[in-house]
């Protein structure tokens, strides 16, 4: 059930092919929708906009420096694995925007419809994020001081994200243009809250308890088929006094179909009680180090 944890492990190799995608997702939001619109949702680049109208320095050079200082101590206090992660995703979401906006003729939304392009910008992006927190990294910037609220105050992520960037947001609407500061602030909201959404819903787990005369085959098929652990409990029907082993495990909503179907294959008489579970920390799913 253990997978080897190099740096060329599938499960690495995985995370990192997620977290890639995730900014991806990220980049193709932001330059198709939201900078057309000069619409600052948080984050560094919006403090790096500000701070360029007090100090004698370009955007860009304040969005490095003040990336480089988040990097150093999320290196120091999150960890080093978190720390190089976010070097990868923030360097290579700064190269997809270039691409995009500058590089290659990228399709950006030309209507004149802000709201509709603050939402699905947000949307987009938002989606990016989360998968990319989901991986234990981030696209760099607030996203780090989020994290590292969520590890020592117990914020959300995206609780988090959305107390840093509304600040961000606010700043951004006295010093620009009212109309685009509110949808600024907007856009900061539906960004926090659909970061939490999408995270709770790629980490939906299942706990599951089963009862059947036919235990020692469906433990078998689901440490063998689906690697996951078994638990054997000991009960006792009221009814019938009959001593009763029953079964308890944890899936991912993913793999509950096949699941409740082979069981009903090899006992179509099991009862099976089926639950949400808000977390769970161990082998094969959420690492304790990243519950904070």
């Amino acid at each position: 059930m253990s997978e080897s944890t190099g740096f060329f492990s599938k499960k690495n190799i995985r995370e990192i092919l997620f977290s890639s995608l995730g900014v991806l997702l990220t980049a193709i939001g932001l330059v198709s929708f939201l900078i057309p619109f000069h619409i600052a949702a948080g984050g560094v680049s919006g403090i790096a906009i500000i701070l360029s109208h007090f100090l004698p320095l370009p955007v860009g050079v304040l969005m490095y420096l003040l990336n480089g200082v988040l990097f150093l101590i999320s290196f120091f206090v999150i960890g080093r694995e978190f720390g190089l992660r976010s070097v990868y995703c923030t360097f290579l979401l700064n190269f997809l925007i270039d691409l995009f906006d500058r590089g290659i003729p990228f399709p950006k939304y030309t209507g004149d419809d802000l709201i509709l392009s603050a939402l699905l910008g947000v949307i987009i992006s938002a989606l990016g994020m989360a998968i990319t927190f989901n991986q234990n990294s981030s696209t760099g910037g607030t996203d780090i001081v989020a994290r590292i609220l969520n590890k020592y105050a117990g914020t959300s992520m995206g609780l988090s994200l959305l107390l840093i960037d509304l600040v961000i947001g606010v700043f951004a609407g006295v010093a620009y243009e009212t109309r685009v500061g509110m949808y600024s602030v907007l856009s900061v909201i539906l960004n926090g809250l659909t970061i939490d959404y999408i995270i709770r819903v790629l980490n939906n787990t299942l706990t599951v308890l089963i009862i059947s005369e036919k235990n020692n085959a469906i433990s078998d098929f689901i440490m063998k088929t689906l690697e996951r652990g078994v638990t054997r409990l000991k009960g006792e029907g009221a009814w019938t006094q009959n001593e009763k082993n029953m079964l308890y495990i944890a899936l991912k909503r993913k793999e509950m179909t096949d699941t409740i179907r082979q069981i009903r294959e090899i006992d179509p008489k099991a009862f099976i009680v089926v639950q949400e579970a808000a977390h769970v920390i161990g082998e094969g799913f959420t690492h304790i180090s990243r519950i904070f």
